[in-house]
């Protein structure tokens, strides 16, 4: 019995060894996933894991963001019907015309007090086409609103209420904003006043479509994507960091069927502020043009397999993967007459890198005609640097 102790001490002995000689042997790997947790806790120190407190930014928030009811009034309208038989003998040839009156429209939506006199910044979708703007304050106060300006190509638009002494909200830095950064959404989805949603920056200067909401107008866009609850009546409200402070304003939501299913978008501050100065400054958005057409390198550009090959073949020639490529510069234009060409790629505009075509469009979208700018582009894995006046 004692020999069988002794045999299985030295048997376990041996596995022991074994096991250490194996972990010896695996050292390089041990070394390397060392590396990575090196790497976590440096990572873990960047930001602080405890739990956000928004209670703060929320209760800053729900006061300046109001409901807005808008109200189209019924309007005549000519009708036609089809020509029957008899008014191709006895009649004109058309059918009878008769005047209907149509039914008076109301949307819902809501808006951000910017200033304590009463101007409200909200979407250009929620006043479009309104004869009649009702804004209601949190504290259940309700004032006629009048239209200051609207621009459909940001889906912006400013009104004011008379008064002074408004709760207001702090602008804050949109391009501050980082992804994963928590933020509040406020507003008043089906009229459910002063609700508060949070989530997080989801993405970052985000383009949805390039017609702004009246189907017409080329769009401005490059939205904060978050996964903030937003619905039906929030438009125009709140987009709030921790801090409390404003740095989007809510604008439309991405759901097959109409209602929340994962994103939101909000109109960034840093395109807000151009614009609702211009409105209110001349009652229309004054934009700067750079006079080229394009496209972001390698992604936006419809090709088939051969013109993909072939934008293959001139990324390497030019050297760059990332910016915008020049299709066209037209006539007579600003990157005209700074020699820009077809085949450049636009890398940085007013010292803000430009990645893709969004990046280009908010970059211009901070400037007015006369501005100038240090636009850099790539030609033939060449950087070159010009001042072009928009």
């Amino acid at each position: 019995m004692k020999n069988k102790v002794m045999l299985i001490s030295v048997l376990l002995a041996m596995g022991f060894s074994s096991c250490q000689k194996e972990n010896k042997e695996d050292s390089p790997f041990n070394d390397m996933f060392s590396q990575n947790e090196q790497s976590v806790k440096k990572t873990s120190e960047i930001g602080d894991p405890r739990p956000v407190d928004m209670t703060g930014a929320a209760e800053a928030a729900v006061h300046a963001v109001v409901h807005i009811k808008a109200t189209q009034s019924g309007r005549t309208q000519i009708v036609e019907e089809a020509p029957g038989f008899w008014d191709f003998f006895f009649g004109n040839g058309r059918g009878q015309q008769y005047q209907i009156q149509t039914q008076p429209r109301i949307g819902f939506g809501s808006g951000v007090i910017i200033s304590k006199d009463g101007y409200i910044v909200t979407n250009h979708h929620v006043v479009d086409g309104a004869d009649e703007i009702a804004v209601k304050l949190n504290d259940e106060r309700t004032f006629s609103g009048k239209l200051i300006g609207t621009d459909a190509a940001s889906d912006l638009a400013l009104i004011k209420i008379k008064g002074d002494d408004f709760p207001t909200i702090p602008i804050g830095n949109s391009d501050e904003l980082k992804v994963g950064e928590w933020v509040l959404a406020v507003g008043n989805p089906f009229e459910l006043n002063s609700t508060v949603t949070a989530g997080i920056v989801s993405a970052k200067a985000r383009s949805l479509s390039t017609t702004s909401s009246d189907g017409k107008t080329p769009a401005i866009q490059s939205f904060i994507q978050t996964d903030a609850a937003i619905n039906a009546g929030n438009s125009g409200g709140a987009l709030v960091n921790v801090h409390g402070q404003l740095v989007g304003v809510n604008a439309m939501l991405y759901s097959p069927t109409g209602s929340y299913s994962g994103y939101g978008f909000a109109i960034p501050t840093s395109i807000m502020k151009k614009v609702v100065y211009d409105l209110k400054t001349t009652g229309k958005v004054q934009r700067a043009v750079l006079g080229i057409s394009g496209g972001t390198l390698g992604t936006d550009l419809k090709m088939d397999d051969k013109q993909m090959a072939q934008m293959r073949a001139l990324i390497t020639k030019l050297g760059v993967r990332q910016g915008v490529l020049v299709a066209e510069v037209l006539s007579g234009s600003p990157a005209e007459k700074a020699g820009m060409k077809p085949y450049d790629v636009i890398v940085s505009l007013g010292g803000r890198v430009v990645n893709s075509f969004t990046d280009l469009q908010e970059a211009l979208a901070r400037h007015r005609p006369g501005d100038t700018v240090e636009v850099k582009y790539v030609r033939d894995k060449k950087q070159n640097i010009v001042e072009i006046t928009l």
